[in-house]
């Protein structure tokens, strides 16, 4: 990138967070990176979820996988991580891998490139993609921390999944914003999804029941350039 491209990317505020004493930041783009493992994680790209919806005859533009890349390359062009953590439900059926367009194969293959790249199995995904390389795992356990897709019910430390597409909402001057977010409690972390085809769940839905200690969740809601920390007794 030259220089006059680079002064004409806006400037991403993160916000600073703890899972189990370990330190990491929310990225605005939707990834979690930790700068002392050189880690950055991702959660459902649910790549080729356009082609796959064509498939069975509803109609999307077929786009979602070249935008999706492109956030995707804008964070691990900032942060150049030495590992990339993808959580699941990576491709939008077990078929999603086979159906890349050749140009976006080998925007992925520059992503994976020089670097350790884990597939964890979602329930979208639960094999490995074809012909891509990378390592995939049902889960990963790297010090304190322990990466799955889905998040185990009870209490799980270190635990950061995926799954559930958080999003938050709060209302503010009779004015209701609702947003993709990342949503913690110190304990345990859930990450936005990722993919441009991708939806939200309320984190006040009975499907985050005892998750969290809500005394202590926060949701980081995802704007366009920041990250909002919000305390979850604020949340609509």
């Amino acid at each position: 990138m030259n220089v006059a491209a680079a002064l004409a990317q806006p400037q991403m505020e993160t916000a600073a967070l703890e899972v189990a004493g370990v330190r990491a930041v929310c990225d605005p783009r939707g990834v979690l990176y930790f700068a002392e493992e050189h880690l950055l994680v991702v959660s459902d790209l649910h790549l080729e979820k356009g082609s796959s919806l064509a498939r069975r005859g509803i109609f999307a533009p077929p786009y979602d996988t070249g935008a999706t890349l492109s956030v995707l390359a804008s964070a691990i062009a900032h942060y150049r991580p030495s590992a990339v953590i993808s959580l699941g439900d990576s491709f939008h059926d077990p078929e999603g891998a086979k159906r890349l367009p050749e140009v976006y194969r080998e925007a992925l293959l520059s992503l994976i490139a020089g670097r350790d790249w884990f597939w964890i199995a979602g329930n979208h995904d639960p094999h490995a993609p074809h012909d891509l390389p990378g390592e995939c795992v049902r889960e990963l356990a790297l010090g304190d921390l322990v990466f799955r897709h889905e998040p185990s019910r009870g209490a799980a430390p270190g635990e950061i999944a995926g799954h559930l597409h958080p999003g938050a909402r709060i209302v503010r001057r009779g004015r209701s914003v609702r947003r993709a977010c990342f949503a913690c409690d110190g304990e345990r972390l859930i990450m936005p999804a990722f993919g441009s085809y991708t939806g939200t769940l309320n984190i006040r839905d009975r499907a985050y029941a005892g998750l969290f200690v809500r005394e202590r969740l926060t949701a980081y809601m995802l704007g366009r350039n920041s990250v909002y920390p919000i305390a979850g007794t604020a949340l609509s």
